[in-house]
């Protein structure tokens, strides 16, 4: 029988020779050169939504954490978006047409707030300005002769109602407000109220007839006075607004020039026309003016603001790009609704819950409108208001503000529609590729917005190329985070470090996030310790002091190793017993553990029985392994018969679920000793998954497997003959510690890769497995003929165990 030679410690982990390293340090790595991510769909997919106006091109960023997502992103964004247009400013004004409708009007960015600022200070200057014009000499001089060009004719009027008043025995009176009374004389003497309450009941009523045939003469005059009334007015009014006019010529136009200039358009001309006309529509709002006197201007010639002009004249700087340089990349990391999609704010008055278009809030998506808004679906999906309105505004094209409570509350306040914006922008979701399957199978709108699929690779080719990305990486992380500098050994080991997050030793994991962690750590150890420079030492020092901080838990399984507690074995042999091995997570840190694996047999008809599944432990993968197993059994042995046993196969001491298939040539070997008899070294523990044909499949995590075997085999004391049997396609996975690739040097510890269960088979109990032969039987003496004439006798005593003897 031909021995397997056991894996050579060069193939057990991937080690960069640091002379590969082109810098002494990391100081020696050029900043200047820029090189793209190893991301080629995503990118594409990103260079092909610059490129696509479309609202229905959005982008989902598919990729699991640690992967940096947001700053690739942002890292293949920025330097593009620099040279885009910056998106105009945004600002709500009043329609003074319709209050409850608020206008939003488009200005060159930086325009907005210069355009607030200036309004404000030709408002006050106009509240300053307006008062004192109205004290102006001429302005005074032209009142008066309004006044006695009125009171005049008020004269004229009076004296001629006097007059037809006296001769009907009746006196006139005008009082200060300028109510006309008539006082009926008697023998030559005006009469009071008092006297005139005294007189007879009938004289009163031929007086008070009398007075009202009077009244009746005298309208047509009373008409003509209250039409000069009116005219004075008017008059007045005309006179108020020609100063107002002149004022906001002076003061209100040239803004108005100025800002139509620089901010093309008819929105913002047919403000400036509309905020004009209302100012001179509403002077009182301008002027103080004291009851029974001409309008006079408070003292210090600003008239105090009406209650209206608080707000009516404001302009709310909704959205302000003064300080963008290109478009926008915003992204929102508490996509409430609100900060997403804006919102109307309120504020109590007298009680009462009020707002206005000054109260109008932008969301997220009204600042990155040119530009990109990026979200993180594990965020957004919390709050489904906020994605339902996402949804609706990408296929309207437009971000309308509403209430929150619309559709929800059934007592509405009085609010405010503001005019909603033209989206401009494309939206990056940033999610797992779960998710992304999810969305569209569950909603019909999402394929429809979100065409482009940027799909993040997890890995890259561990050649000169990666090696370079690496290192340039670890520069711009070591400038980004000031970090102390990297030698060219403690380079190599962060390339070393990469293979094995992703267990390849062809590969290099491109999750930098965990790079970083770990080049953060490591600096900072060499800082406590006075050094100037990252070398190898503080290195694997700080990747030590990682493991210790987590594997507390891997401890405690570990002292219950040493104890017994949990029946290992790491030397002798036993029937139907073989040693598998599994991995085990703890928050985020991962570790293997070893576990006995039984199987038994016996006589009767009932097969064989994963305790696993009928304990509801067991996992559909693990339950289909099974039956793969026994599908093996009934290939090789139950050609010219059948299967007839009664066997079980199970974890000791597993309190928790089983699930895969890694196990299962574990399984199948404890099973065959079981049937044949034949013992199996404990000494080796077996990973793999078996084919219904016998070959033996990759399985995940057999870097943490061996080395938790391993530790439990130093624990015990190594002996030169423990090792573990993988499959040979894991070869390439390894990443092992330095510790097992020098004990795999000196001899006293070895990795078995295996293609066949055969060939592990033969491993473990030191027989031939044997082959089929053209009679039908098994090469004698090997393990497979053991097992075939003891599966021969099960079946005989299975027929006749209950037949009499004659």
């Amino acid at each position: 029988m031909a021995r397997l030679s056991p894996l050579p410690a060069r193939r057990l982990r991937a080690t960069l020779d640091p002379a590969r390293i082109h810098w002494e340090t990391s100081d020696g790595i050029p900043r200047n050169g820029h090189r793209r991510p190893p991301q080629p769909r995503a990118l594409q997919a990103l260079e092909l939504a610059l490129h696509i106006r479309d609202g229905g091109y959005n982008v989902y960023l598919s990729g699991e954490p640690n992967l940096g997502r947001t700053y690739m992103l942002r890292e293949f964004l920025a330097p593009r978006t620099r040279k885009s247009p910056t998106p105009p400013d945004l600002v709500y004004v009043n329609n003074f047409d319709d209050p409850d409708r608020p206008r939003l009007i488009e200005l060159p960015a930086g325009q907005g707030r210069k355009l607030r600022s200036a309004l404000i200070q030709a408002l006050s200057r106009i509240r300053k300005e307006i008062p004192s014009r109205f004290e102006n000499h001429a302005v005074v001089k032209k009142r008066a002769a309004l006044l006695d060009k009125f009171q005049t004719v008020r004269s004229r009027l009076f004296k001629k109602m006097d007059d037809v008043a006296t001769t009907q025995g009746f006196n006139l009176d005008m009082d200060d407000q300028g109510s006309l009374t008539l006082y009926p004389v008697i023998e030559g003497k005006r009469l009071s109220e008092e006297e005139f309450d005294k007189l007879d009941n009938g004289l009163r009523q031929s007086l008070k007839l009398k007075g009202d045939k009077l009244l009746q003469a005298m309208t047509g005059l009373m008409r003509q006075l209250t039409r000069a009334e009116q005219d004075f007015i008017e008059d007045e009014r005309s006179l108020e607004r020609e100063v107002a006019r002149n004022v906001l010529d002076t003061v209100l136009t040239p803004v108005a020039e100025r800002f139509a200039k620089a901010c093309p358009g008819k929105e913002l001309p047919a403000f400036f026309a509309a905020l004009r006309d209302d100012i001179i529509e509403n002077l009182e709002g301008f002027v103080h003016r004291d009851a029974g006197l001409p309008h006079q201007a408070a003292p210090g010639g600003e008239a105090p603001p009406s209650p209206f002009d608080e707000y009516r004249y404001d302009v709310n700087l909704f959205v302000d790009n003064s300080a963008t340089t290109g478009a926008p990349i915003i992204v929102d990391d508490h996509p409430t609704p609100s900060n997403l999609l804006g919102c109307v704010e309120r504020e109590s008055e007298m009680g009462a819950l009020v707002t206005d278009f000054t109260l109008i809030k932008a969301g997220s998506i009204h600042k990155a409108n040119g530009g990109f808004l990026v979200l993180h679906m594990e965020d957004i999906l919390q709050h489904p208001a906020a994605w339902e309105g996402l949804l609706r505004a990408l296929r309207s094209g437009s971000a309308r503000i509403e209430d929150p409570g619309d559709g929800q509350d059934t007592t509405k306040t009085k609010g405010i529609e503001p005019e909603p914006l033209t989206l401009r922008l494309k939206v990056v979701l940033i999610g797992t590729e779960d998710l992304y399957e999810a969305l569209l199978e569950s909603d019909d709108r999402f394929p429809k917005l979100f065409k482009l699929k940027a799909h993040l690779n997890d890995a890259t080719e561990r050649n000169a190329e990666g090696i370079r990305i690496y290192t340039h990486r670890m520069a711009r992380i070591i400038d980004e985070a000031g970090l102390l500098p990297f030698d060219r050994e403690a380079m190599a080991g962060l390339v070393d470090f990469g293979s094995r997050i992703i267990e390849d030793q062809r590969k290099l994991s491109l999750k930098f996030p965990l790079v970083r962690e770990l080049m953060l750590e490591a600096s900072a150890h060499a800082a406590m310790r006075g050094k100037k420079l990252v070398d190898r030492a503080v290195l694997d020092e700080a990747l030590e002091g990682r493991v210790y901080r987590a594997n507390l838990y891997e401890e405690h399984f570990m002292e219950e190793y040493d104890r017994e507690l949990i029946k290992v074995k790491t030397e002798g042999e036993a029937v139907g017993r073989v040693n598998g091995l599994s991995v085990t997570w703890y928050g985020n840190f991962e570790f293997g553990l070893p576990h006995q694996i039984s199987g038994t047999v016996g006589v009767g008809h009932g097969g064989i029985i994963d305790l696993e599944r009928e304990a509801e432990l067991g996992g559909p993968i693990h339950t289909k392994a099974m039956m793969i197993l026994k599908s093996y059994l009934v290939d090789q042995f139950a050609r010219n018969k059948p299967l007839v046993l009664t066997g079980s196969l199970c974890f000791e001491q597993s309190y928790a679920g089983i699930e895969g298939d890694s196990a299962s040539g574990a399984e199948l070997a404890a099973l065959l000793s079981a049937i044949s008899g034949v013992p199996i070294k404990l000494s080796l523990a077996f990973t793999g998954a078996v084919s219904q044909s016998g070959q033996i499949m990759a399985v995940g995590g057999v870097t943490r497997k061996i080395e938790g075997f391993f530790e439990v085999c130093c624990r015990r004391g190594l002996t030169g003959s423990q090792g573990v049997i993988i499959p040979q396609d894991n070869v390439d996975h390894l990443m092992l510690k330095q510790d097992i690739v020098d004990a795999v040097e000196q001899g006293r510890f070895a990795i078995y890769p295996v293609g066949h269960i055969t060939d592990a088979l033969e491993l473990l109990t030191g027989l031939q497995a044997g082959r089929l032969r053209k009679n039908g039987k098994f090469t004698p003496g090997s393990l497979y003929d053991r097992v075939d004439r003891r599966l021969d006798e099960l079946g005989r005593q299975a027929e006749h165990a209950f037949k009499k003897r004659r």
